[in-house]
């Protein structure tokens, strides 16, 4: 797949899935800027928060939504415009798109119509937060989001119960309390854990340790912003 290398040679078509920042607008790579500028269509999950991202960086194209409300209309949609010749950069609120975020139905409406598809990685929320976490990295499962019911998370913590694998899992803040008392209810008190909350961020605060005393610190600090928990195999120790 052709990339303009800071020309202003076209994009070939095709589906350009373009990795966004977290938070620190710094993040952006120089070559998702560069396929920012030189694509033909963004389709993003929310055209006003992406709007502010492309106006930071000077970029100026023609964005459509895509988000989990119309994305099994808008899949077929633009992968009909890139097999007319159009290249798309689809780009999230923050992160990596497909991964919690929407994505998936237009990657898979691509690889069924064997259309280019190119990821431009960087910022991941999930791997930002595995990295600084202390805790084993060379076998980990990425969850996403746990159900919303305490019942639903408490049968998921006791299947990881005596789980030999990292397991990396997204949090609202408007649960993540809740999620750390079923947590501890069910996994102990001495399980090790990390919470990681506004990644990238000026409010930036990760803390590692048995989920006694992590919880105690998560509680004693401010619970706005976004959470990644990172919870570790249960025979690690500190």
């Amino acid at each position: 797949m052709t990339q303009s290398d800071g020309d202003n040679t076209p994009l070939d078509a095709g589906l350009y899935l373009v990795a966004t920042p977290i938070g620190n607008l710094g993040d952006l790579s120089f070559r998702a800027v560069d396929i920012l500028k030189h694509c033909d269509l963004i389709a993003c999950e929310d055209t006003r928060t992406s709007g502010k991202l492309l106006k930071h960086f000077e970029i100026r194209k023609p964005l459509v939504s895509y988000h989990e409300h119309n994305e099994i209309q808008q899949a077929t949609q633009l992968a009909d415009k890139i097999e007319s010749g159009t290249s798309i950069a689809l780009i999230t609120d923050a992160g990596t798109p497909a991964l919690s975020d929407p994505g998936f139905r237009v990657v898979r409406e691509c690889r069924k119509r064997e259309l280019p598809v190119s990821p431009i990685p960087g910022p991941s929320a999930a791997m930002a937060a595995l990295s600084a976490s202390g805790l084993p990295s060379d076998s980990f499962c990425y969850v996403g989001f746990l159900p919303a019911k305490s019942a639903a998370r408490k049968r998921f913590f006791s299947d990881i119960k005596d789980s030999q694998r990292t397991q990396i899992v997204f949090e609202s803040n408007h649960r993540i309390l809740k999620f750390l008392n079923d947590f501890n209810e069910v996994l102990g008190s001495d399980r090790v854990l990390c919470v990681a909350r506004e990644l990238t961020k000026l409010h930036e605060t990760i803390f590692t340790g048995p989920a006694e005393k992590v919880i105690e610190s998560v509680k004693q600090r401010s619970q706005k912003g976004e959470f990644v928990v990172v919870i570790a195999p249960s025979t690690f120790e500190l």
